[in-house]
């Protein structure tokens, strides 16, 4: 649910929250989450433990000694050890040095930097590259860490909490967004793709203080367990939504069940808090996949930001897919946004 203001997921503006806490009027989920206190026993069950945290995510109470970022990070931790973090659910076990589809052992970041060609609303965005991924995309523009997992740095949550810090805006030391002073106005998880670095995250987090608002940067083929311990974490997701059907999904990005699991996680998310989606047109893929995408955003997700993308051009494996291998035309981008005036959708500038 909605943090701090049941109204604040549904009004006019549909980043007013996120808006707020970049204003210094509101403290961003995360913090609130380490101040929250839970009457908890790390050292129970897991099926108790997550008994526990869904009871206190819904009742809203705040009794005990447990901070409730503590109980997240430590669900997430023990979910590693049988991974069921995506909906693959490989049940790898990463203490016995057993990767699942998306190759990673231990988070290794690619790149961390500030980003200043994300959505306007976004940038200058501090954003995390972590190697490998859930998918399987023929078209990746990243598949250099995407599909390497081994590609990139092992950093520890502390130095990476205290590079958040060090680039973080801060408004009471009046820091100007200057070409000589740029700071970053979130922190933006991102890949490959966040998920399979879900503890590693919640663990950098906890060490940090910056008021920034976290930005959950993904192809949302996530499980609902993996959903329930962002809830009162994300700030803002930045979603994915790539495919209308599930043959194209299983044909372009290797996954099955693609529309059920994205229209769901997406609803989940919606509940949650602030949203972007992206939509990436794809060549050919017009009446197949954007039109019934938007279609479904403007019936099921009202008052979200939409990025419609017309920056598809072929990259890794994309040419041995016939209607893959040349750019998207002007005509087919501009069918797009037709598309989306006419379901009203809020695009991003």
């Amino acid at each position: 649910m909605c943090a701090d203001a049941s109204t604040d997921c549904m009004t006019a503006d549909p980043l007013l929250r996120y808006w707020r806490i970049r204003a210094g009027e509101a403290e961003a989920k995360y913090l609130l989450a380490k101040r929250r206190m839970v009457d908890v026993d790390l050292g129970m069950d897991t099926e108790t433990l997550r008994r526990m945290h869904d009871s206190v995510m819904l009742d809203g109470s705040s009794t005990g000694k447990t901070p409730l970022l503590d109980l997240k990070k430590e669900l997430s931790k023990r979910m590693l050890d049988d991974c069921a973090l995506c909906e693959r659910a490989c049940h790898a076990k990463r203490a016995s040095g057993m990767a699942g589809h998306c190759g990673v052992l231990e988070p290794r970041i690619s790149s961390e930097f500030l980003h200043m060609g994300e959505e306007p609303e976004l940038i200058p965005s501090h954003t995390i590259f972590f190697s490998g991924c859930t998918f399987d995309c023929v078209y990746c523009q990243n598949h250099d860490i995407s599909s390497n997992p081994e590609a990139g740095t092992i950093v520890s949550p502390e130095l990476l909490s205290r590079r958040i810090e060090e680039r973080a805006y801060t408004r009471d030391k009046g820091l100007s967004l200057t070409r000589t002073s740029i700071r970053s106005i979130n922190i933006n998880w991102v890949g490959g793709d966040p998920t399979p670095n879900l503890s590693f995250i919640l663990d950098t987090l906890s060490k940090c203080e910056a008021n920034l608002p976290q930005i959950w940067n993904s192809n949302m083929y996530l499980t609902k367990h993996a959903m329930q311990i962002l809830d009162g974490v994300i700030d803002v997701y930045l979603t994915d939504f790539k495919y209308g059907n599930d043959d194209c999904a299983r044909r372009l990005s290797n996954v099955d069940r693609y529309v059920a699991i994205l229209k769901r996680n997406h609803i989940i998310a919606r509940r949650q808090t602030e949203m972007i989606v992206r939509h990436l047109v794809l060549p050919s893929h017009i009446e197949c996949c954007t039109r019934p995408v938007l279609t479904w955003i403007a019936e099921n997700l009202k008052g979200v930001k939409v990025n419609v993308m017309g920056q598809y051009g072929p990259a890794h494996i994309a040419r041995q897919f016939p209607e893959l291998s040349r750019p998207l035309s002007p005509l087919e981008f501009e069918s797009a946004i037709e598309i989306a005036h006419d379901l009203g959708l809020d695009l991003c500038d």
